[in-house]
């Protein structure tokens, strides 16, 4: 086992995660708490999977992939990486985040506006909905699909009609943050990757503050040299009966199984 903890300069510089131009919000920010990290195991992954979405469910994973022409969604045996399913985006969509939504997955696309319905157990495409701007991540936390776009603001849609409920704007102390790509709920928190940061973050949903972060640089490093730059952290799976948290990246040949720990 491999185990780590966040370096006192990123703990206090989540200046990194947000914007230092913009100015404080106008009540006292929550703090930020680092959390470490130690590696629990080592599996195999597609490395021509450019990662967008990742979720457990049914004791496999299921991944949506990226780029024109290739993009997915799959379902993915875990021990071995083996591609057990799949079904390719029509034309040339270029697939973001994933996310459950009972019997069915719910994917969408980064600039044509598109969320796709996915029997969960054929992957045969069910339904369609559209939405305005751009979709980076997906979640769901039972009620609502969370949606990011590059920007702070989190929407909130309806499951059924991806009409939007309500919107929050995500901060670290007190500042928006950017670039919020993958997403995952554990635990009525939000995680999520930050787009080119070895780190991901804890939000709280109903305030959108950052109240934590995990460094996860050593992933990164263990893998050596990517040949293309994108190849960066993306994916968090969360198996939630088994209590086991999943990373990967974009390209990357490795998926992590991960403990969380306080900071000692």
């Amino acid at each position: 086992m491999i185990r780590w903890t966040l370096p006192l300069g990123l703990a206090l510089a989540t200046a990194a995660v947000a914007q230092t131009g913009a100015p404080p919000a106008a009540h006292v920010p929550v703090p930020v708490e680092a959390i470490g990290a130690r590696i629990v195991a080592r599996y195999p992954h597609d490395r021509t999977a450019f990662t967008q979405g990742l979720v457990w469910q049914d004791g496999s994973l299921f991944e949506s992939t990226g780029q024109p022409g290739v993009s997915d969604v799959r379902r993915v045996r875990l021990s071995d990486g083996k591609v057990l399913a799949r079904t390719k985006l029509p034309g040339l969509q270029f697939g973001e985040g994933l996310a459950v939504d009972g019997p069915q997955l719910v994917s969408i696309t980064w600039q044509d506006g598109i969320a796709h319905r996915w029997d969960r157990k054929t992957l045969k495409a069910v339904g369609r909905a559209r939405y305005a701007g751009e979709g980076w991540g997906l979640a769901s936390d039972g009620t609502s699909l969370i949606l990011s776009d590059g920007t702070p603001t989190l929407r909130f849609m309806d499951p059924k009609t991806f009409r939007e409920q309500r919107r929050v704007t995500i901060t670290a102390n007190g500042r928006p943050v950017h670039n919020l790509n993958e997403l995952e709920m554990i635990d009525g928190k939000l995680w999520g990757n930050i787009w080119h940061r070895d780190y991901i973050v804890r939000i709280d949903p109903a305030t959108g503050e950052v109240d934590a972060l995990v460094d996860l640089a050593p992933l990164r490093a263990e893998l050596g040299p990517l040949l293309d730059p994108e190849a960066v952290l993306n994916g968090i799976a969360w198996d939630a009966a088994g209590k086991r948290l999943f990373v990967t990246g974009k390209w990357w040949p490795t998926l992590f199984e991960i403990a969380l720990e306080p900071v000692k």
